[in-house]
């Protein structure tokens, strides 16, 4: 995975007077911590940082005034509304350690065409190298019928990543389509074409 620069400037004031401010210039309010720092306490470019978020994991190098640092995003505020960056919480990683991160599962292929395929977890916990974190995991499900179930200890991990959830955690399985009801006004034809008949029936007894 490669690393994303981001300036990283000290941030001294606080409280949400101070937040305010700093969102106002376009920059996001962040927390450094972790290997037992002092946590660290920065303001960053809220652009970049809204770049940076599109990846899942994204390894990120702060460089500033008494900041040369890998992090890795543990904790994202957004705005609801409007979604900008709201404030960020970075982990502190070194080079060879392992971190447990949570990467997405996408699928490719279809299913039987008797069957739904219903995917119960999205992403699943891997431990993996912090500078080389898998962008996910594919599952190929091309041709699963009814019943299948495929679960987490199933899954192929990419090389080098290792499962941090519950083997047994299903992650996707395919159920039966369900069979469709008639439509309303299938069903009063159907009525009417029945009592129609009833009646004729009648008629020539």
């Amino acid at each position: 995975m490669s690393e994303v620069r981001i300036a990283a400037e000290p941030r001294t004031a606080f409280g949400k007077g101070a937040a305010r401010k700093i969102r106002r210039a376009d920059k996001v309010p962040a927390v450094l911590y972790g290997h037992g720092i002092d946590p660290k306490h920065l303001t960053l470019p809220g652009h970049e940082v809204l770049l940076a978020l599109r990846t899942p994991n994204v390894l990120i190098r702060l460089k500033g005034e008494g900041v040369d640092e890998l992090a890795l995003p543990k904790g994202v505020q957004r705005d609801p509304i409007k979604g900008f960056v709201e404030h960020v919480d970075l982990l502190l990683v070194k080079r060879g350690e392992k971190v447990t991160v949570e990467i997405p599962v996408t699928t490719v292929g279809d299913v039987h065409t008797d069957g739904l395929l219903d995917q119960q977890l999205v992403a699943i916990a891997v431990e993996a190298e912090a500078t080389h974190i898998p962008t996910g995991v594919e599952v190929d499900v091309e041709g699963l019928e009814v019943g299948t179930a495929i679960t987490a200890g199933q899954l192929v991990l990419p090389k080098g990543a290792t499962l941090a959830a519950d083997p047994e955690a299903v992650v996707l399985q395919v159920s039966a389509k369900p069979v469709e009801a008639p439509a309303e006004g299938e069903e009063a034809a159907e009525g009417a074409v029945a009592e129609a008949a009833e009646t004729a029936e009648a008629s020539a007894e």
